[in-house]
């Protein structure tokens, strides 16, 4: 009797609710919400990682340099560490959905300036990361249609392949989100597949022939610098929280599990490398069939390689694209950005504007970066250890506010931040020694950006600094019929009211 009178008192609120107030939506509600699963977030991360190619990077590296089983050990302790970077982020994944990822984590932490230094940060590491992809899927596609017919390398074959490359790009991405990446899934899954098969059915004792450049570090460093680098991109899942189904536990898990899955392949390239499993791939890769290969083998290599150059420029631009829009309903960037396509819910003005900023960015890399991409990659690095320094240092801060924090998070978030901090710190000093004062001054401008940035909205839109940090929020369609009216109180917070109080005239009580 007592659960049917309760029913039926739920039944007369419901249907006595005020259903005439004004909706309050999110402000990240131009996007499909709830429409990715986890399988979907996992193929974002991989694709953006792109670890097959990581994997024959650090093998390329291994064998070159031969730091042995330090150098094994080097790319497991990287691993474990961006494994605490990931358990920092966590610390806002399972609180908050946000398209704007680590950009809006830090803004609930710190303050202002350190969210834009972080947004700013993110673009350029993004962009970057897209750029050197893209430059490498165009030869990598012409190598492989060289294999199987004419050769028609040359530069208006890679000015075609590269406008090509990013049409085709951005209309998977403005096509749907969970079209893009189931696709990318399939593609990267297949490009490991192909990748780890290759290196345990092959062994020889055949060293590589390719000419590279002397690295600025020792063999140890560096391929724990390569092993951030590959890495990249493990918490793009993060963007997409606001389009996830259940995004407070998909997302968390995901970002958990991306660095221990690209890790696991990376110690596996470095022990194929050591035993001789992972000489065939980087030669047929990057020597052909002059390596000893066999045709078949080198055609299957550089497909497997174009295909995961390819996944992860589309990741970048999928994940770029969130982080655009986030500053563009914010008002920090054009507002334009922020526009919707009306029936696949992407921001396709962003998704564009990225892909177009990185096919340009690959002219230019093309032209004037490529002899020194040493260079180009720490630059990148550098913006990227920034972010994640300022997450880590963000987390600390956040769950102090909140009253949440523990032992564990205590001394993960300031080991990370410390870390991330002096790996800066090293990296500059370093560059500086050897003279690649790129880095020194890309370390400056991202240091500084976030300063110059809040002072020039300051005079611009001051506006817009009052609405950074959006995220996806409960919605009055969200709520069930008289479980109470949301509101906007005049510090733009909403405040659940329950009905009666509303129709009462009421105001909301100050817990609420």
């Amino acid at each position: 009797m007592a659960v049917s009178a309760a029913l039926r008192a739920a039944i007369t609120r419901a249907q006595d609710a005020d259903q005439h107030s004004e909706p309050v939506f999110s402000p990240l509600r131009g996007l499909g919400r709830g429409r990715l699963t986890p399988i979907d977030l996992l193929g974002q991360s991989l694709s953006t990682i792109a670890p097959a190619t990581g994997m024959v990077f650090i093998a390329l590296w291994m064998i070159t340099y031969s730091p042995g089983y330090v150098g094994l050990a080097a790319i497991a302790a990287t691993t474990s560490a961006v494994f605490l970077v990931a358990f920092c982020i966590t610390q806002f994944t399972r609180r908050l959905a946000a398209a704007g990822s680590l950009y809006s984590f830090v803004f609930q932490g710190s303050g202002i300036r350190a969210t834009l230094t972080a947004g700013a940060a993110l673009v350029l590491g993004y962009l970057g990361i897209s750029v050197s992809v893209f430059s490498q899927a165009v030869p990598s596609l012409l190598d492989t249609v060289a294999i199987v017919g004419p050769d028609v390398r040359g530069t208006a074959a890679t000015v075609i392949t590269t406008v090509a490359i990013a049409l085709a790009v951005a209309w998977i991405a403005v096509r749907g989100v969970r079209f893009a990446t189931r696709a990318i899934l399939v593609v990267e899954a297949c490009s490991l597949i192909l990748m780890v098969v290759v290196m345990l059915a092959t062994q020889t004792s055949a060293t590589t022939a390719v000419a590279l450049p002397n690295p600025s570090l020792s063999a140890v460093p560096f391929l724990a610098m390569l092993t951030v680098l590959s890495m990249a991109g493990f918490e793009s899942s993060a963007f997409f929280g606001p389009e996830a189904k259940r995004p407070l536990i998909s997302v968390t898990r995901t970002v958990l599990i991306s660095p221990i899955i690209c890790g696991v392949l990376f110690v596996f390239a470095a022990w194929a490398a050591m035993t001789g499993h992972g000489a065939t791939i980087v030669g047929a890769y990057f020597e052909g069939t002059a390596s000893g290969a066999s045709a078949e083998v080198v055609l299957a290599v550089k497909i497997g390689m174009t295909c995961s150059w390819f996944a992860s420029t589309l990741g970048c631009a999928q994940a770029g694209s969130r982080l655009l829009y986030s500053m563009g309903i914010e008002r920090v960037l054009p507002s334009p950005l922020a526009r919707v396509h009306r029936r696949f819910r992407t921001p396709y003005v962003a998704v564009l504007a990225f892909v177009a900023a990185s096919a340009i960015g690959v002219f230019v890399y093309s032209d004037t970066v490529r002899d020194d991409s040493g260079s180009f990659d720490g630059v990148v690095e550098t913006a990227l250890v920034c972010a994640y320094t300022l997450v880590a240092f963000a987390s600390w801060k956040f769950l102090r506010r909140i009253g949440e924090h523990t032992s564990m998070t205590r001394i993960c978030t300031v080991s990370v931040g410390a870390a991330g901090a002096s790996l800066l710190v090293y990296i500059v000093l370093d560059a500086a020694v050897h003279g690649m004062w790129a880095l020194p001054i890309a370390a400056l401008v991202v240091a500084a950006s976030g300063t110059v940035w809040s002072a020039l909205l300051r005079r611009a839109r001051p506006e817009s600094l009052l609405m950074v940090g959006a995220f996806d929020s409960v919605e009055t369609a969200d709520l069930l019929p008289g479980a109470g009216t949301l509101l906007i109180d005049g510090d733009g917070r909403r405040r659940l009211v329950p009905d009666r109080d509303t129709a009462e005239g009421n105001s909301p009580e100050p817990g609420w």
